[in-house]
């Protein structure tokens, strides 16, 4: 089978396509990949720079949905099921084999590119907004990075759960596709930018703030927390892992909250079943997961050379083929 083999620490160019053997399912259910998703955690482990390291070779790909070819008795699963699953490694491949607790139902609403899309940043963002945030509706989130995977998710699952939505955004012509979203405000964090935030809420503040960057829009991002807001801490996409003066905390009952998804499944795995059925309600109820552009299995290295140059607007897919 054709697999995207990282060869060595050394980001994208170092991936290669190759004929390798097929996984042993060994207690696992062996899946026919239809779609593999892209995403900065891959992106990262390229270069060696995941909180979770893994030495080359290696498949990279955590995100995939396709078809069941074989699953242990037990497992919840049989031969030509379409899922969506987990793996910790693996899904830039034709077949990936996955522990049975890490595969799930494909929503019947979702096409294969659209459920492997509906995985890691939904998730996140889900477990974000809802357990860590306890965001109410009613309440104004403002999202940064809204353009890129984790943002555009953010967006969606805001608005599904009847937040108002404004989208903080660097890249220029991004308006259109994040109002298509669902954002109600697209705010450009050009100077001046927690100005036009104070404007849009009345001068009172956002209740939630969703940063995936981290870096230089950190401070303004507190600054525009209303009283008792929550700024959510997803990622330093931005390069740079800030650091709080807590006063400000202090003076406006605001909290600063962790959510770190993948290290909460290790404690509690069952909270993907868990999550995966509430998204799926969610799909159910309308939410499209914004797959932009679609690239062969081969050209995995040009799909994460494009995220990591800020091309990509939403979710970027593999599918197989050559």
């Amino acid at each position: 089978m054709q697999a995207l083999v990282l060869t060595e620490l050394a980001g994208p160019q170092a991936l290669r396509a190759r004929d390798i053997a097929e996984p042993p399912s060994d207690g696992r259910v062996l899946i026919e990949v239809r779609a593999s998703g892209v995403c900065y955690p891959d992106l990262l482990l390229t270069y060696g720079r995941y909180q979770v390291r893994a030495e080359p070779p290696f498949v990279p790909g955590n995100e995939v949905a396709g078809v069941v070819l074989d699953a242990p008795v037990g497992s919840g699963v049989r031969a030509g099921d379409r899922v969506i699953a987990v793996p910790s490694l693996g899904g830039y491949a034709e077949r990936v084999a996955v522990d049975p607790a890490f595969v799930l139902p494909l929503p019947p609403e979702l096409d294969f590119a659209g459920g492997a899309a509906l995985l890691a940043n939904h998730q996140t963002v889900y477990f974000a907004l809802h357990r860590r945030a306890g965001l109410a509706a009613g309440e104004t989130v403002l999202v940064l990075g809204s353009a890129g995977g984790v943002g555009s998710a953010a967006i969606q699952v805001a608005k599904a759960l009847g937040a108002r939505v404004l989208a903080g955004v660097h890249r220029e012509g991004a308006e259109e596709f994040l109002r298509g979203l669902g954002a109600d405000e697209v705010v450009p964090l050009r100077d001046g930018w927690p100005d036009r935030v104070r404007e849009l809420t009345v001068g009172r503040g956002v209740d939630v703030v969703v940063d995936p960057v981290g870096g230089a829009v950190f401070d303004d991002a507190v600054r525009v927390l209303a009283p008792e807001g929550r700024l959510i801490v997803l990622g330093f996409a931005g390069g740079g892992i800030p650091q709080i003066k807590v006063n400000r905390l202090l003076l406006r009952n605001a909290s600063i909250v962790g959510a770190g998804w993948g290290e909460f499944l290790r404690t509690r795995p069952q909270a993907l079943a868990e999550t995966a059925a509430a998204l799926a309600a969610l799909v159910g109820e309308g939410l499209r997961p914004p797959v932009t552009v679609r690239y062969p299995l081969a050209r995995g290295a040009d799909a994460l050379r494009d995220l990591e140059a800020g091309r990509v607007l939403g979710k970027a897919v593999l599918l197989p083929g050559r």
